[in-house]
């Protein structure tokens, strides 16, 4: 079967995962449409080979050409529209860039493979823990097929009792006209009806017996339809919406996202209204019962355990109903859902997955929290359920406006049970309750929120996530707040694909396998395959949370969330174009770089600071010709506040013993020119405006244009570099001339031999030399 037929079969959790992976850079449109086509070229050769990305990048336009007649055919306007389109966009774009286009379609393809990887896997590891999407359609057609088998006989059921709703006013008026006439006819001649009124006699009988057989059959079948919703009710409400509540759990903590919760309510909804049919059904036999009864009338022997059987029933399907469809979150910090503030505004949305119009406006929310610590919710925190909020209407409430205040006394506001617990493992519940008042039955609904972490300053928001985290990764259980007085452990496995998240969820890629084991490697040690996924790891305290790394001064959690920070703020679209290897071990980057020509380099992350860095690494041979690896000190947050990455790469230079500034860095890894990889990256420089008449000479000369580039200066087989005396700050640099910068470099190199850092100069570049470098 063709990969992306392959594709479509998977489960929604990886289908999410796939609609992640195309963007109008390779729009989704064109794989499906050119499918068999697209996977038949080997664009991994393309991606390197500017030659046969040109033939590829023809070939690729003269099929959309085929497909856009194809469509032309059919007649399918919109089809034509969208393929012209995408078309004149893949022609602008790519036209003189044919590898660039070769390069993210060999990605999109390298991912695709990757995930139908990761779906065969979980589906050989355990269906039940994660269903393949053959298994949850069939799953999902049974449950269809239940609930329209439950409608059906909600509805045969109502035309028996039509049927004997007809059968006993038959018997109830033959029944008094016999008992009339009988009177009458026994007055006038005596006996002489006697024969008559035995037969009228049995034929009430009959009918009786018939209408006992009737009463009798509707009450098994009556028994045996509650059994079956209790069955189908289960199936809704332990396995679907207990399966959605532990996939909103990975969702938060960066995991694929969640499906909504249409189908489910569609789901619920109908078999609430089925249950309150048979309800009223329950009733119209009490009713039919206190008409006419007998002797051994099975109504009344039957129905009180009927109407509690459906009463609970339907209790039950509300309460289960009732759920939080987005869990709290400030606004500011969306990808670190359940950490809360004390003063900042959290946002959250209950809903009701039964959809009965004459709710609307009827159930008024109260929202409040537990009292292990005492906190006030300011705020408007009651709040009416109405369907005119939600886009496709919901009964559901949005409370937009919370915030939390923390009531201060003794034991700093805290019980004596959590007192052994710091601030960032207390875990709290935010509680939603209601009462329904609906066809004669009043009904309390409560739901709670996922543990939250209440924190009172934005520094432990690292440490707090960690915490939501490690719960949500090692827990199902909705409301067990003492989780960390004994966390359990979890595996190297486990920790992973959660690492993974926390950049797949924010940006367009997640980490490699070389990626993780070079973390794992941090946590670890060295260790094989096996033996990484059947380590077991202790909370995040113990290993990610408080544990410095080797020889460091801050926890590895620390400086992989500062990490994720960085790339989000700072290099975010070089991350996502994969020109960033990022974590990697000192001794692979070696093996890697060393066989690699002069001027190849690689971005990694720093290991040493705690901020978050970046730097890079780059081959280069000395003046024997021995290869060397070499790296610039990393750059941070602060710095790239001021410059981009992109921009540095591109304008950092080093300066040779001859005083010439050239480039060190020219392939990125494994041998994609720089220029091509960064250029688009950097802004492009305006060119001067020409002069339009007048007089050449009377021409007001332009300021001198300046441009920041980073040098790094080499004197024979050693480097030196240059910096403002009190900061490494490029506000603290100032222009230089050619000669003072080789004094400088003179008693630099005298004073610091062998010192090794980046100069940023601001140079002043005349009309006639300033072109780019």
């Amino acid at each position: 079967m063709a990969q992306w037929n392959q594709l479509q079969q998977l489960e929604t959790r990886y289908l999410e995962q796939l609609y992640h992976l195309y963007s109008d850079s390779f729009p989704m449109e064109l794989r499906q449409f050119l499918a068999p086509w697209i996977e038949s070229q080997d664009w991994a050769y393309a991606a390197n080979k500017e030659s046969h990305a040109t033939l590829v990048f023809h070939n690729l336009l003269g099929e959309i050409d085929q497909q856009y007649s194809r469509f032309l055919q059919e007649n399918n306007v919109l089809y034509q529209h969208n393929l012209r389109r995408i078309k004149q966009h893949l022609q602008s774009k790519y036209l003189e860039k044919p590898m660039d286009i070769a390069r993210i379609v060999a990605r999109c393809l390298w991912e695709e493979q990757r995930l139908l990887q990761t779906a065969t896997t979980a589906a050989q590891d355990g269906q039940a823990a994660h269903p393949t999407g053959t298994v949850v359609t069939e799953k999902q057609q049974i449950l269809e097929h239940n609930l329209q088998d439950i409608r059906k006989r909600v509805q045969d059921m109502e035309q028996k009792m039509k049927m004997l709703e007809n059968l006993q006013d038959d018997f109830d008026f033959n029944y008094k006209t016999l008992k009339s006439q009988g009177e009458l006819s026994q007055d006038l001649n005596g006996n002489s009806q006697a024969t008559a009124t035995r037969q009228k006699m049995a034929q009430l009988e009959q009918m009786l017996s018939a209408l006992d057989q009737l009463r009798r059959q509707i009450v098994t079948e009556m028994g045996g339809l509650l059994t079956a919703m209790d069955f189908v009710q289960k199936n809704l409400t332990d396995e679907e919406l207990a399966d959605w509540k532990r996939r909103q759990q990975i969702a938060c903590i960066g995991g694929p996202p969640n499906i909504c919760l249409d189908r489910l309510e569609t789901w619920i909804t109908s078999l609430a209204e089925s249950q309150l049919q048979i309800r009223q059904q329950i009733k119209k036999l009490e009713e039919l019962q206190q008409k006419v009864s007998y002797k051994g009338d099975p109504i009344i022997q039957h129905r009180p355990a009927l109407e509690e059987k459906i009463v609970d029933l339907f209790r039950n399907l509300m309460k289960s109903a009732f759920v939080v469809e987005r869990q709290p979150c400030m606004p500011m910090h969306p990808d670190r859902p359940l950490v809360i503030k004390t003063g900042v505004q959290f946002t959250n949305k209950v809903r009701l997955l039964v959809k009965f119009p004459e709710l609307n406006y009827q159930l008024k929310i109260k929202v409040c929290i537990d009292k292990s610590r005492k906190f006030n919710i300011l705020g408007t925190n009651t709040k009416v359920m109405n369907m005119e909020e939600s886009n496709n209407g919901s009964l559901s409430a949005e409370f937009k406006h919370l915030t939390l205040r923390e009531q201060r006394c003794g034991n700093g506001g805290r019980t004596n049970s959590d007192a052994s617990l710091i601030v960032t493992e207390e875990l709290h519940l935010i509680t939603f309750e209601t009462e329904v008042y609906h066809q004669g039955l009043k009904i309390d609904l409560e739901t709670h929120s996922l543990p939250v972490v209440v924190i009172s300053n934005i520094c432990q928001m690292p440490n707090a996530w960690a915490s939501i985290l490690w719960y949500n990764m090692l827990t199902n259980h909705p409301k067990n707040v003492n989780f960390f007085t004994k966390p359990p452990v979890g595996t190297w496995d486990q920790v992973a694909e959660v690492l993974s998240w926390q950049f797949s969820s924010t940006t367009k890629r997640g980490l490699t396998i070389e990626q993780l084991t070079t973390l794992a490697e941090k946590l670890l040690g060295e260790m094989t395959c096996l033996e990484k996924a059947m380590c077991q790891l202790l909370w995040l305290s113990d290993h990610l949370g408080q544990e410095n790394m080797a020889g460091k001064g801050f926890s590895f959690w620390v400086w992989l969330d500062n990490i994720i920070d960085l790339v989000k703020k700072y290099i975010l679209a070089l991350w996502n174009e994969g020109y960033i290897m990022g974590f990697i071990s000192k001794e692979r980057e070696r093996a890697i770089l060393s066989p690699k020509p002069p001027g190849t380099f690689l971005l990694r992350f720093s290991e040493s600071s705690k901020e978050g860095g970046i730097t890079f690494t780059w081959v280069e041979k000395d003046i024997n010709g021995k290869t060397q690896i070499q790296s610039v000190e990393p750059y941070t947050k602060q710095q790239l506040n001021s410059m981009s990455f992109a921009e540095i790469i591109m304008g950092y230079k080093i300066m040779d013993a001859t005083n010439i500034l050239v480039s060190p860095l020219v392939y990125l890894f494994p041998e994609i020119p720089k220029e091509e990889a960064f250029g688009k990256y950097c802004r492009p420089e305006a060119a001067p405006e020409p002069e339009i008449g007048g007089d050449p000479m009377s021409t007001i000369q332009p300021y001198l244009k300046t441009k920041f580039i980073f040098v790094m200066c080499a004197l024979s087989s050693f480097f030196v570099c240059f910096h403002s005396t009190n900061s490494g700050n490029t506000s603290d640099l100032f222009p230089m001339s050619p000669r003072t910068l080789d004094s400088l470099m003179h008693n630099e190199a005298e004073a610091n031999p062998g010192h090794m850092d980046s100069l940023t100069l601001d140079m002043e570049l005349s009309s006639d030399v300033a072109s780019p470098m």
